[in-house]
């Protein structure tokens, strides 16, 4: 699409903040998030390979893309609870295989502990990954730091000077072949926006604080999972001591008889 053609899909309001929501394909649903400061159309080129085979989910997060400003800062379990909220707007309850590309590989991390029974897989490209992150001081000046920069980015126009040509940078720096997926007047509209700046500043303000936070997401409910084929055995029965030494079946040897402990069964709260 050009950049002055209305972009695909449609807005829905998720969390009270509308989102740019492009849905395409059928079969099992695949939710694609990209990284920080990305949008909807970065996934173009993997699109036309999933769709024939997939119900392919594309969105932009607050203030990215064509979504509205956020209304707070991220977290990891708002991020988590976004992408079930985008589900949920599509009429999509089922499991989802949620790919999450460099930051937002925490949103999809945090997704599956929040909803385990709604995951179907995650597959994280090119993955940021923190082994031993812990959340960094001072995060309201941060926060406030990255909102100033933002306004006073946008009020110096900064975006619009600056923006697609940052934005043209790094497309060459990550990408194999240097080529934007995205058409040049699209790249002008969404990256010369203040909004989208502010919404970059902010989610890389945050990052060490969704990167801890994306692992100790509590599910929202309890339920057992099915065993997998793959799970190891149950242990072994644990044994008690018989007053007689015998049991309905025999003695044991030693005077010990198995005792089995009962479980729920799968899938049961």
């Amino acid at each position: 699409m050009s950049g002055t053609e209305r972009p695909p899909g449609r807005m829905l309001r998720v969390g009270g903040v509308p989102l740019h929501v492009v849905c395409e394909g059928s079969g099992p649903v695949c939710v694609l998030s990209g990284g920080l400061g990305m949008g909807w159309f970065d996934w173009e080129p993997v699109v036309p390979l999933l769709s024939p085979y997939r119900t392919v989910v594309r969105f932009d997060r607050p203030g990215l893309g064509f979504s509205a400003p956020p209304l707070g800062p991220p977290t990891a379990a708002s991020e988590g609870a976004r992408i079930a909220g985008v589900l949920d707007a599509l009429g999509l309850p089922g499991p989802a295989t949620v790919v999450g590309h460099s930051l937002a590989a925490f949103h999809a991390e945090a997704f599956a502990r929040l909803h385990p029974e709604r995951t179907a897989g995650l597959v994280l490209a090119d993955a940021s990954v923190e082994e031993n992150a812990r959340p960094v001081p001072a995060l309201g000046l941060r926060t406030a730091a990255a909102h100033v920069r933002g306004l006073a980015f946008a009020a110096a126009g900064l975006p619009r000077a600056l923006g697609p040509a940052l934005r043209n940078l790094s497309v060459r720096a990550a990408s194999l072949t240097g080529d934007d997926p995205a058409p040049a007047g699209l790249v002008r509209r969404v990256y010369g926006s203040g909004r989208v700046v502010r919404a970059t500043l902010m989610e890389n303000a945050r990052y060490y604080d969704v990167a801890p936070n994306s692992r100790t997401c509590a599910p929202t409910t309890r339920c057992r999972p099915p065993p997998s084929p793959c799970s190891p055995p149950p242990p072994a029965p644990a044994r008690r001591r018989s007053a007689a030494g015998s049991s309905a079946s025999g003695p044991s040897p030693g005077g010990w008889t198995a005792a089995s402990r009962p479980s729920p069964p799968p899938g049961t709260c």
